[in-house]
């Protein structure tokens, strides 16, 4: 019974991160692609209701529900934001899993921020601007001038802000919804 308690916690957080990933917006001084949502929430409350792998789960469902409710065609965009939310979600859950406290939560926050912005920096440098290149026939995305000017005046600073935007909507829910995040614990 706890285990199926569990699933159906799972893909209900899932079902509301992919919701809440529709309701997105871009900023006015970044790229039109790159837009702010708030879909990696449901995935920290995993994270921390249950363990770092919950979390992960919950990103992959909300990306999947994304690309089916999207269409076809290659899953560059998916991939690259559930990197994203995976290398965000990760530091902020051990670190907290470590010290149980608004402090290590705190902490978890500031090194998911950094590990965020500098890992999707890295991974796009690497991987996802050269695939946006190959399958979408954006052959100026290969020129590293154009890789290092998009990411560093684009990725790098959307990824700051994002989770910068991220935690201050999580601290106040995270300290609301704490006592039934405890009680949820013990009954799955």
């Amino acid at each position: 019974m706890k285990r199926t308690q569990k699933m159906v916690t799972l893909s209900m957080l899932g079902s509301i991160s992919f919701v809440l990933m529709l309701l997105n917006f871009p900023l006015p001084f970044l790229p039109n692609y790159l837009k702010i949502d708030f879909s990696d929430v449901p995935a920290l409350i995993a994270a921390i209701m249950f363990s770092p792998v919950a979390g992960v789960i919950v990103e992959a469902l909300k990306n999947v529900l994304y690309y089916i409710f999207r269409g076809s065609g290659v899953p560059v965009g998916e991939l690259a934001n559930f990197a994203a939310g995976v290398a965000f979600i990760l530091p902020v859950s051990w670190f907290y899993h470590k010290k149980k406290s608004t402090k290590g939560l705190a902490t978890g926050l500031v090194a998911g921020t950094i590990t965020m912005a500098l890992g999707l920096a890295i991974l796009n440098y690497i991987l996802i601007l050269p695939a946006y290149a190959w399958f979408f026939g954006m052959d100026y995305m290969l020129d590293p001038a154009v890789k290092w000017t998009t990411i560093t005046a684009g990725i790098l600073p959307f990824n700051i802000i994002k989770a910068m935007f991220i935690s201050a909507l999580f601290i106040p829910l995270f300290l609301k919804l704490k006592p039934w995040m405890t009680r949820r614990q013990q009954t799955i």
